[in-house]
């Protein structure tokens, strides 16, 4: 008897993300019972899947208070989520990166700020050119870059929303190297790209103008991807470790636990990877 599992997505990708469309295959092919379903709707009967697989769930960041409750309600009813909702939970807020930097990995350097503290922390970088960015964000929702005591940047901190913030050095080395992705399912390394901005630009996402390619990477890139995995703790069943190479050295930046894009187009064998692994979990 196949399993059914709910596949979570958001409004704006009701019918799932097409680059997810071969997982659903997949999970079929492994004796699940997949069923896209709008996390926000409520009369969705939660309690009537064995577990609920988080995809496309790209609006969770501006809607972040719902979505924690809505976690709180798979909890109670006792249904599964992947990856787990405790992990997912402490992933959606970025001071996780300050607790990894406790436990030994090498981090994009950050400094959390909110309020009157915001403009003290960015005046200690006076001369740097910086990113601001929300501790619950996505798709650099807004996220500012700028040299540290520019009027251009004062203007930009004050259209900011009253929200907590993450301060960092901006990491010249994207616009050069570009930002790495390596993904792993059930712990293991699957494939990677390299992100790189579009001209004139320093944010990497597609929507914005930026582009991927399909890399090996070298083994010290592979091992700081690993070892920041390895620091969060329980095995998620996927993982995007997201980053920047300084010196030869990965520098961390995201941990992406919670619904990120795998770039499962580039890889047809860990499609059938996190199917089993699923498959296995449920």
């Amino acid at each position: 008897m196949t399993k059914p599992i709910a596949l979570a997505t958001s409004a704006d990708f009701a019918e799932l993300h097409e680059h997810d469309l071969p997982l659903v295959d997949a999970l079929r092919a492994a004796d699940l019972d997949p069923v896209v379903e709008i996390w926000t709707d409520p009369s969705v009967d939660w309690s009537g899947y064995d577990a609920v697989l988080l995809r496309s769930v790209w609006d969770y960041h501006r809607r972040y208070d719902e979505f924690t409750e809505w976690l709180a309600q798979l909890d109670k009813a006792g249904v599964p989520v992947l990856n787990d909702s405790g992990l997912v939970r402490w992933n959606g807020d970025k001071r996780y990166l300050l607790e990894l930097r406790e436990r030994g990995v090498a981090i994009v350097p950050s400094q959390v700020a909110a309020g009157a503290c915001l403009r003290e922390v960015v005046a200690g970088l006076t001369g740097q050119e910086i990113v601001v960015k929300p501790i619950v964000g996505a798709s650099a929702l807004h996220t500012i870059r700028g040299l540290a005591g520019s009027a251009e940047l004062d203007r930009a901190l004050d259209e900011l929303p009253d929200l907590v913030y993450l301060v960092q050095p901006f990491q010249s080395e994207i616009l050069t190297g570009g930002e790495w992705s390596l993904m792993f399912i059930d712990g293991e390394y699957t494939h990677a790209v390299v992100k790189r901005p579009a001209a004139g630009d320093y944010r990497v996402q597609e929507h914005h103008g930026g582009h991927s390619i399909l890399i090996d990477p070298a083994p010290a890139v592979l091992d700081g991807a690993r070892t920041a995995l390895e620091a969060a703790g329980a095995t998620p069943a996927y993982a995007r470790v997201d980053g920047v190479v300084v010196n030869g050295r990965f520098l961390l930046m995201e941990l992406e636990l919670i619904e990120p894009y795998l770039f499962l187009p580039h890889s047809p064998q860990a499609t059938q990877k996190l199917a089993a692994t699923v498959a296995a979990r449920v």
